[in-house]
């Protein structure tokens, strides 16, 4: 069996003897002058002198550096002035990561130490030799990834985040960061004193806590996500004057299923995501059932090597970007998706891949515990703020049931609740045996919460449910709970486009659009060239596995539909 590799959000497997022990020479090869010789038709030498920068954090790295005479340090600062070395980079080896793919800000500082001769590949060029030198690809490419994984891993570099672990932003922007596969690390002003004193000198500004301190000295005030990123240089830009083949909304399973087998048969591909790679897919702890993993793999894993597959193959990645409308006027004879940043991404067709958001219970009050106690999502960070305690999850489906058992391991007791009389209908049956061996995990069926209560700037403190076979309710102080409960379409930036969609809101395909009408392919909703697939389609499978294979499915129909209409002009 071919030996599994790690991924960008495999970091939390990952130990530092595997990256700085046994696996030190899988992440920084070396390269022989033979090998060095099959890259040079990719790239152009280029000279630095003593103390010259390669490369800096933050700023868009131009590419992979081959050393070919000389030393580069490589290291890591913050924007609170810690440095930390990575590594001493001679001839024979290559200075690049995961970023370099497409272009992203540099993570690390790259400077000359005596004068360097180097071969400098661009972003296109390192995806040219990827495909192009299996082999050789092979090893650059689980290089490239073991190095994000250490740097996510030793924290020293990236953005600083310093807060309260509880408190709600400071839990929303680590979950982004790390949702993402991006390298940050915690200062909680209670316990650490520098983090106190930058408290001390920015926190009266504007927005408050916690604050982020980019490693470019710039200080955020509880930013959001967009704004973080936009500092960050995560986003990637949509080329201008320039008309893709396909642009994918959503990069759960489907998105980039769509985006890995689109790219790889040569199509232009972009993909756009509100928040982060992976969907609901990501929340799932451990997926068991997915074919050819038999020791299982987590949603966010499985998504993350898609996440740089796709990127491999030339698929640009806008993440995160909230897409407003979809333009179906083809005023240009293209479709067109309108960003919240005001963008405008012209396509010859458009896959609707954006899922479905987990529901929020008609509970009292929900909203105003969200972030403080209600939660969608069950990571390691979530894991953490409920080690010891008592937790209440709801829903019956395959990644409640996942999350259930991911966090038994952390809590004193899950209460498993659902308003069936059992998981039979909703969940795999591995996971139900799974369940009901697991001691500290109750499933109490045919229940459901009435109730939340906490003070009115603080967190949640009790929650009170009632049981369909009893009289009274129950009420029990509970800080954390977790909803896996249905799932409603993102769908409303289609309307005024002419998508069909049914009375739930997810896109119906494959129908006429009207009378004498063409028929629609099996994946193409009633409005021409637009196509849907995963959890948005309307009478989908709601599986991860489902999900790709509709993903791959669609590529065909995309040819055929490029194939049959003529190209659109700027």
């Amino acid at each position: 069996m071919t030996e599994e590799r790690p991924t960008v959000d495999e970091a939390a497997a990952a130990t530092p003897a595997e990256i700085h022990g046994p696996r030190f020479d899988e992440t920084f090869p070396t390269l022989t002058s033979k090998e060095i010789q099959r890259l040079r038709r990719f790239g152009s030498p280029r000279r630095y002198s003593h103390g010259e920068k390669l490369f800096e954090t933050g700023k868009p790295g131009p590419g992979m550096f081959v050393v070919l005479s000389g030393h580069v340090a490589i290291s890591q600062h913050d924007g609170m002035g810690h440095v930390a070395p990575v590594a001493d980079q001679g001839p024979g080896q290559f200075l690049a990561e995961v970023g370099q793919l497409s272009n992203r800000a540099t993570l690390v500082d790259g400077t000359a130490e005596g004068d360097v001769e180097t071969l400098l590949i661009p972003p296109e060029g390192v995806r040219s030799l990827l495909v192009a030198e299996a082999d050789l690809g092979e090893r650059i490419m689980r290089a490239l990834i073991l190095r994000r994984v250490s740097l996510i891993r030793s924290g020293a570099g990236g953005p600083v985040l310093i807060g309260s672990p509880v408190s709600s932003d400071l839990v929303r922007l680590q979950g982004f960061l790390t949702r993402n596969g991006y390298p940050h690390h915690l200062l909680d002003p209670a316990s650490e004193h520098e983090a106190s004193d930058w408290v001390a000198r920015y926190a009266s500004e504007a927005g408050g806590l916690p604050l982020v301190v980019c490693p470019d000295g710039a200080v955020l005030h509880n930013p959001s996500e967009s704004a973080l990123a936009r500092q960050l240089g995560m986003s990637g830009k949509a080329r201008q004057d320039f008309i893709y083949d396909v642009a994918v909304v959503g990069a759960g399973p489907a998105g980039l299923a769509t985006a890995v087998y689109a790219a790889s048969e040569g199509l232009s591909a972009i993909v756009l995501d509100a928040r982060a790679y992976g969907g609901q897919a990501g929340a799932s702890a451990r997926i068991e059932n997915y074919f050819g993993f038999p020791t299982g793999i987590s949603g966010q894993a499985l998504t993350a090597r898609a996440f740089v597959q796709a990127q491999k193959f030339g698929a640009e990645m806008m993440i995160p970007v909230v897409v407003k409308t979809l333009d179906c006027a083809r005023a240009n004879g293209a479709l067109a998706l309108e960003t919240e940043d005001g963008d405008r991404v012209s396509a010859r067709t458009v896959v609707v891949a954006s899922g479905a958001r987990y529901r929020r219970p008609a509970i009292p009050d929900l909203g105003h515990f969200e972030g403080r106690g209600i939660w969608y999502w069950a990571s390691p960070i979530e894991a953490r703020l409920c080690a010891g305690e008592e937790i209440i999850l709801v829903g019956g489906g395959n990644s409640a049931g996942q999350a259930a058992v991911f966090l038994s391991g952390h809590a004193a007791k899950v209460r498993m609740m659902v308003r069936a009389a059992g998981l039979a209908e909703s969940m795999s049956r591995y996971l139900i045996d799974r369940i009901a061996a697991t001691a500290n995990i109750e499933l109490m069926t045919q229940t459901e919460i009435v109730a939340l209560h906490g003070a009115a700037e603080g967190g949640l403190e009790r929650v009170r449910w009632r049981s369909h076979s009893a009289v009274s309710e129950t009420e029990a102080p509970v800080r954390n709970v977790f909803l896996f409960v249905g799932a409603d379409p993102a769908t409303a930036w289609l309307e005024g486009c002419g998508v069909l969609v049914d009375k739930a809101g997810f896109v119906v395909t494959g129908v006429q659009s009207g009378a004498g009408a063409r028929t629609a392919a099996a994946l193409e909703s009633t409005v021409p060239g637009v196509f849907a697939v995963g959890d948005v389609r309307s009478g989908s499978v709601k599986r991860v596995g489902a999900a790709i294979g509709e993903g791959a499915q669609v590529v065909q129909a995309l040819h055929g539909f490029l194939a049959d209409n003529r190209s659109p002009t700027l």
